[in-house]
């Protein structure tokens, strides 16, 4: 799936990821944190390898946090008129139908 761009973005949408972007940037300060005490407790050599990993661990947290503020701000109403289809009043029968003899 091509990825887009901002500058291929609607003004409606550059407007939506600027409003998501601030909440993003609201929800990092746990994770910012924990980046930056995590490198200032390490000294320079230990800085690469599971230090490393640590961070992304972190980043991983933020990233999670991102998509489910994404999903919480989605709007899940929809504009189209409801459906004219009535619901099923029972589940279809699971018998296998043979011709009448």
């Amino acid at each position: 799936m091509p990825r887009s761009s901002p500058s291929t973005l609607s003004a409606g949408k550059e407007a939506e990821a600027q409003v998501l972007a601030a909440r993003i940037r609201e929800l990092a300060d746990e994770e910012l944190v924990a980046m930056a005490r995590l490198l200032v407790s390490k000294p320079e050599h230990e800085i690469f390898g599971d230090t490393e990993f640590e961070l992304r661990d972190i980043v991983l947290k933020l990233g999670a946090k991102a998509l489910e503020e994404h999903l919480r701000l989605k709007k899940t109403a929809t504009t189209d008129r409801a459906s004219t289809v009535p619901p099923a009043n029972k589940p279809p029968s699971c018998k296998a139908t043979e011709p009448s003899r």
